[in-house]
């Protein structure tokens, strides 16, 4: 069963809100079965909305729509609807009585926009919004559904739900009302989806493509690669997509994992589809260990990063944001002669930045980094995306330099070229490398 995702509004064309409605609905239609095979966007025009339905009915089962459902003049969705049907608004008690309870503390809001809300196309089914005004209503094409309980399977028909496009809303919704139902409807029609993602680096894409390119080849129908790099990794995804009895395809799929993953264990730095600072952390809570951070060019976006998840506390201690030199000599112990002689982005000041988070918070383990992150401050012998990173261990320090301002993530002995990346590619870039690195110490120490 195939399914399309329309979202409609101006808001998303000219960039002023970003569609996270489309990702979130994509994975619960996957986690279903149901395969998602396009994702369009238009403004809110007739003619637009009128021709990407009929496009979306041309490819798809069905067909799920969000935005537009407003009381304002701007949205459209509710009536468009109606003519693409070949129908007429008429009242809803139902939708009447929800809207009436939702504001009952709130007689401001039950003014006569308000009430346009519970006008709705007189053939649809309307499914309950609990926390919202605009109705959900679901259509079929070339079918009456006398009930929204009828088996889709039955209805010889292309199903079309029209959803609130504000975030939680939709959630809900999708949560409460269709994903349910269209569970119920799929036992038979379902696919069976699974996708298994593993993370790389060290290696260019293309470089990577040509050591997979005899076994890719060879891959059965169902499976299909992606590589998706970011910031000097690569993730590679298999999917599959199979009718096949479950149990086969998931055997194919095990087997055909397991071979990607010996091609490229030289490479390989997780076989999960997780951020890496939830690896690390996961490591060292395993361990019973801790880990500290001093960062300069990188502005405690590592430090973000380390206590994003829940529980970190455990294992992520704490950070010292060391920019100005006073403060790697004065809280860090980078000794004064240190930055004057070598500077800031230097191997040996952050050994010493490393050493001195470590030694203050007392932790097992400390990352510290410093560098040009532009656009400003490059020169000749450290232009800008010059990093130094020095990771300290119970065992010692290790420091490394990488060149990030250019279009890849190579050691120090890559040439500069900067002018097409950011400040903020940067220090990502940054973050990653002295994530990815600490990852590979504690498996090299034990």
């Amino acid at each position: 069963m195939n399914c399309e995702i329309i979202t409609i509004g101006d808001e998303l064309l000219i960039g002023q809100v970003v569609d996270t409605n489309s990702a979130w609905m994509a994975q619960q239609l996957n986690e279903r079965g149901i395969a998602l095979k396009q994702i369009t966007s238009v403004h809110d025009d007739a003619e637009h909305i009128t021709a990407a339905l009929d496009e979306a009915f041309s490819r798809a089962d069905i067909v799920l729509t969000t935005g537009g459902l407003g009381p304002t003049k701007d949205d459209i969705t509710k009536k468009v609807l109606c003519d693409y049907f070949h129908t007429r608004l008429v009242p809803s008690k139902q939708v009447e009585e929800h809207v009436r309870e939702l504001y009952k503390n709130r007689p401001d809001v039950l003014n006569r926009l308000t009430a346009t809300q519970w006008l709705v196309p007189e053939n649809c089914t309307i499914l309950p919004n609990r926390v919202g005004s605009a109705p959900i209503m679901a259509f079929t094409l070339n079918s009456n559904l006398s009930s929204f309980n009828s088996k889709l399977s039955t209805l010889n028909s292309k199903l079309l739900i029209s959803l609130p496009g504000v975030p939680h809303e939709m959630q809900i919704a999708m949560n409460e009302q269709v994903l349910p139902w269209l569970t119920e409807q799929l036992p038979d029609m379902a696919l069976t989806i699974e996708h298994r993602t593993l993370l790389v680096s060290g290696i260019a894409e293309s470089s990577l493509a040509i050591i997979l390119d005899k076994w890719e080849n060879a891959l059965p129908d169902c499976l299909h690669l992606a590589y998706l790099p970011k910031d000097g990794t690569i993730r590679l995804r298999l999917s599959l997509y199979a009718d096949s009895d479950k149990g086969d395809a998931k055997t194919i799929l095990d087997a055909q994992w397991n071979q990607l993953k010996d091609l490229v264990a030289d490479y390989l730095i997780i076989d999960e589809d997780l951020p890496l600072e939830l690896v690390l952390g996961r490591l060292l809570l395993a361990k019973g260990q801790t880990i500290s951070t001093a960062e300069s060019c990188t502005g405690g976006r590592l430090a973000a990063l380390l206590n994003a998840h829940s529980g970190s506390s455990a294992w992520y201690w704490g950070s010292v944001v060391a920019y100005d030199n006073s403060v790697k000599q004065n809280v860090l112990g980078v000794p004064a002669e240190v930055l004057e002689k070598h500077g800031a982005v230097s191997e040996e000041t952050v050994r010493f930045m490393a050493e001195g988070v470590r030694k203050l918070t007392n932790t097992d383990f400390a990352i510290a980094t410093s560098g040009v992150a532009g656009p400003t401050g490059g020169t000749p012998d450290k232009p800008v995306g010059t990093v130094w990173m020095a990771w300290a261990t119970p065992v010692g320090t290790y420091a490394e330099c990488f060149h990030l301002g250019s279009g890849c993530l190579e050691h120090s002995n890559m040439s500069s070229g900067c002018s097409d990346i950011s400040r903020e590619q940067i220090t990502t870039r940054a973050c990653t490398k002295a994530l990815i690195q600490m990852l590979q110490i504690l498996r090299k120490i034990g």
